[in-house]
């Protein structure tokens, strides 16, 4: 491995560490959402309704693991599920009204908190963190699906 890719995987370690400090850092007063339920609810809003299953494969967890944290986010009024018109054996989840204000006061409130964090440094900088992110998470999702099909 080289000296480049050692610096990567020990950032990458640090910043794995600090992702419970990032969520609680960056989650709103009045509103508490788990980390699981904010990347359900982004996903649903970025990308539209879906299906249960979908999720799973999406976030690479159980089917039964999804279904626990789609109810309590059902329970409490963020999310709702239909019927499926192509098959009405398939449940479609999708963000209720209160679920897209609840995450949009969210996500206003962490991107508030990353501006404070990015205040120093310069938009040419910013900018290109947001493309090797990007670029970044584009290879581990190649990865992970090269992963689970190995054709």
């Amino acid at each position: 491995m080289d000296l480049a890719n050692r610096q990567i995987e020990q950032q990458m370690t640090v910043l794995l560490r600090r992702v419970q400090r990032i969520h609680v850092l960056t989650s709103s007063g009045g509103i508490d959402l788990e980390r699981s339920a904010y990347g359900i609810m982004c996903r649903l809003a970025d990308e539209g309704s879906q299906r249960l299953g979908a999720l799973a494969i999406a976030f690479g967890l159980d089917p039964s693991t999804i279904t626990r944290q789609v109810q309590a986010l059902e329970k409490a009024g963020l999310i709702d599920r239909s019927h499926d018109v192509a098959d009405r054996r398939a449940w479609i989840l999708s963000l209720t009204a209160e679920g897209h204000d609840v995450l949009n006061r969210t996500r206003d409130h962490r991107r508030q908190r990353l501006e404070e964090v990015l205040r120093d440094w310069a938009e040419e900088d910013r900018e290109m963190l947001g493309r090797l992110l990007a670029k970044f998470n584009r290879s581990m999702s190649e990865l992970v699906d090269r992963d689970r099909d190995p054709a």
